[in-house]
């Protein structure tokens, strides 16, 4: 069962880019009582994402598309997120 902020990751990257692939993980309890951790359960993510938006775009600039796509949830309610951006037919 995901919870109200991972699912609104997923939203807003469906949105953006209508993937051929998306997971959103929660790794958060991975990380309880460390630097970051909020309590809620819902403070540090990994997100995998194969597109076509990113067919011919350097790993920077796919990050920047994500986090751009993800507005002000990294660095307000998600204090950590792996991005593993790629398109379609990529490794």
């Amino acid at each position: 069962m995901s919870g109200p902020v991972s699912q609104e990751i997923e939203m807003r990257l469906r949105a953006a880019f209508a993937p051929v692939r998306l997971v959103v993980s929660n790794d958060s309890a991975k990380h309880h009582g460390h630097s970051g951790d909020d309590g809620s359960g819902e403070s540090h993510f990994t997100v995998e994402i194969e597109a076509s938006a990113f067919a011919g775009v350097s790993r920077l600039e796919r990050q920047r598309m994500v986090n751009r796509a993800l507005g002000d949830l990294p660095g307000q309610r998600v204090h950590a997120l792996a991005i593993k951006a790629r398109a379609p037919g990529e490794e």
